[in-house]
Formats: C-alpha cells, structure tokens, sequence
C-alpha cells in the first residue's frame, strides 16, 4: 500500500530543519523505509543550503532522495517564501523503482549535447526533474524530450539559489550538484497523474495566424494583430481591461483540428510587446503562419478558477493519496492574498494531505501530451489508486 509524509520546519538553522522536517514526513509511513524522499530547501548562503540538503538525505535513510534550492518551499499545508525553511516529502511505492539520474551540458560545437540521460525502459511511467536555469538549456531540453525520451511526461521545475548564477544548489541520491538537472525515473507500477494549471482565461475569438514574422504576429484572421488585440480588450468590462493591461498573453492551440477551443485547450505564453504602427503584437514564443492562437488573461481570480477546474476535473479519476507539487515564484504572495493559496487548493480539491514542493522559476509539465515549460503555472504530479 502506498503511504505519503510531508512537512514544512522554519529556522535559521537549515540543517536542523532539514532533520526535523525528514522526521515529520517520514512519521505517517509507520515505520516503513521511504522509497522516495524529496526536500525542498529555502535559505540565504548556498553552503548552508548544501548542508541541509546532505543533512536531509542522511537522516531520510531512503532509498533514494531528490531535491534542490528554491526562492519558496511549500509543505503542511502552506506556503513559505524568502524565509529559511525546509519542505520535504515522503512516500512508500509498492513495487515501484525510482532511478536517480545528474543531466550535464558538456561543451560542444555540434549543438546541444545533454548527458546522463537514463535508458528507457518500457515500464516507465514518468520522471520528476529538477534544473539549474543557469548552467541547463530546460526550455529546448523539454521541448525536444517527446522525441528524445519516447513520449516520457516530465513533472518539475526550475530551481533557484539566494545570489542568483552559481547559488543553486540539485540534490540527487546523496550528492550535491551546483549544476545541471538532476531527477528520477519512476517505473513500473506507479499510479501517479500529471496535471497543469496554466492560471489562464480565453477573451475574445480563436484566430488563425494569417501572417507573421518570427515571434511577430502580424495579422489574425486577416487583421492587423494589433486591432484583433484591441477588440478583444474592448469587450472585455473596464475592471478586467485594467487586470488585463497587467497580465496579457497568447494562447496557442494544441489541437489545431479541434471543434472548440478552451480553458486547457492553448499553451500559454506572454505577449512582450507591440507595434502599433505595424500593428503587431510580440510573442514570447515564434507562432507560425496558420496556427490557431486566442488571447488570455491571467490575473489571481483567473489562476484560482483554473486550478479549480482543472483539480475537479481530476477526482473522478481514482483516489489521491499524496502529491508533489510545482508552483511557480510569481504565484505565492504576489498574485494572491498568501503563499498558502495553491496547496491549499490541492489538499482541499484531491482530499488528501502528503502535499509538498516548491516554488519554481519555471514549471514543467505536459499538456495535451506534449512535455513543456512554463511560467505561472501550478505543475502537479498526484499519486493514487
């Protein structure tokens, strides 16, 4: 039977909150050996940081640990930000095999050349990785994984240090690491789910791209970008075109051949600019000419809606028992009243506590399928019957 621990322990002293919040999670397993421990460290010194994450993996006397530094952690039920405090998460996986692995980028002319990649096997289910945005190409290596990995859902996110560049801190089977991606593979039995809140909502029409050059959108449905822009705002009441004005973006259809598009049916990215005088609008992605695109508002009304939609859609699917947790640093207190906001949201919705994670530079998850990277998204992986 599967069993799930978590906790949250603040303090100064990182290394005697690591021990105790290991202690905490490990308690609802029984006295069971933990067959995957995560642990999620916020501090101000990467060497203290390092500690706690040696200190964790020491006292979880699992099987195997995984973790990283982060600017939040989340646990017990809330969320901390920019204060010394450790998350961690225990669990008991039935017959299930967790396969640690370190990526590195080693230099090379040819092109993006990602090592220590682990050998895929038929019974995988899917891989929790953890990156150092500075020093490992996510964004491409993410992308590029539906091929490279045979179609493996990815569930994670970016970590972060105190100091920025050199200040993150991946924490792997034992082993700290300053660099690169660090991770494991889940196979066999694992009854676990991916889901992703994109924190969204569709205005105006879905467009098709009639125009474009590189990230430039130039005309929708044969329009000048710009203008379809401007309708879409225009119809929306004054209080949301102010929110609006604050949190604009552009949702790409996954399924261009679909009848309807809606909420959970776009990869959301943000709109960076625009050109009246050409009428364009800037996408923080390149959008080709005939892709069916809509525009979206995100705002806290907006990221509370989805994330519940997305969670009710999810309970007739089995029950939950614990899940780890990806939300992104833009989501905590700057977007809602607290940083409690998302697991609270989850433990209510999944009905279970064994709830932790962290607060990411970047999320990753798949949606319609496909592996991606995010931002302001809730990137959640639940386990269960």
């Amino acid at each position: 039977m599967a069993r799930f621990g978590d906790s949250l322990v603040l303090g100064s002293d990182l290394r005697r909150a690591a021990d105790a919040a290991v202690m905490a999670a490990v308690e609802p397993l029984e006295g069971a050996t933990p067959d995957l421990v995560c642990v999620f460290v916020c501090g101000p010194e990467p060497a203290g940081i390092a500690d706690a994450g040696r200190r964790a993996m020491t006292a979880a006397g699992a099987r195997m640990t995984l973790g990283c530094s982060a600017g939040g952690v989340i646990g017990d039920g809330r969320g901390v930000e920019a204060t010394g405090a450790v998350a961690a998460w225990a669990a008991v996986l039935p017959d299930v095999e967790c396969r640690p692995f370190h990526l590195e980028v080693p230099r090379n002319d040819g092109g993006l050349v990602v090592a220590g990649l682990p050998q895929r096997r038929d019974d995988d289910a899917v891989a929790v990785l953890l990156a150092d945005p500075y020093t490992f190409p996510a964004g491409p290596f993410v992308e590029r994984s539906h091929r490279v990995l045979d179609e493996l859902p990815l569930v994670g996110g970016l970590a972060s240090g105190p100091h920025g560049p050199r200040s993150t801190r991946l924490f792997v089977d034992g082993a700290v690491h300053e660099s690169g991606a660090v991770g494991v593979v889940l196979s066999g039995p694992v009854g676990a789910r991916t889901l992703v809140s994109q924190g969204c909502r569709p205005i105006g029409p879905t467009m098709v791209v009639t125009a474009a050059e590189g990230n430039l959108l130039l005309e929708l449905a044969g329009q000048p970008a710009y203008r379809r822009l401007e309708e879409a705002l225009a119809d929306l009441p004054p209080a949301e075109r102010m929110l609006a004005a604050r949190g604009l973006h552009l949702g790409i259809a996954m399924d261009e051949y679909a009848e309807e598009h809606g909420r959970g049916d776009f990869l959301i990215r943000g709109i960076v600019g625009v050109d009246a005088a050409r009428g364009a609008v800037a996408a923080g992605e390149v959008v080709e000419v005939g892709r069916t695109v809509r525009f979206q508002v995100r705002d806290a009304a907006a990221a509370d809606e989805d994330l519940a939609e997305v969670l009710s859609g999810f309970r007739g699917a089995g029950r939950v028992e614990g899940a780890l947790l990806f939300s992104c640093n833009g989501r905590g207190a700057a977007l809602f009243p607290d940083a409690d906001h998302d697991v609270r949201a989850v433990r209510r919705a999944l009905g279970t506590a064994g709830v932790a994670g962290f607060f990411a530079a970047g999320e990753i998850g798949p949606v319609a399928g496909r592996n991606h990277l995010h931002g302001f998204t809730a990137s959640i992986l639940a386990f269960g019957s």
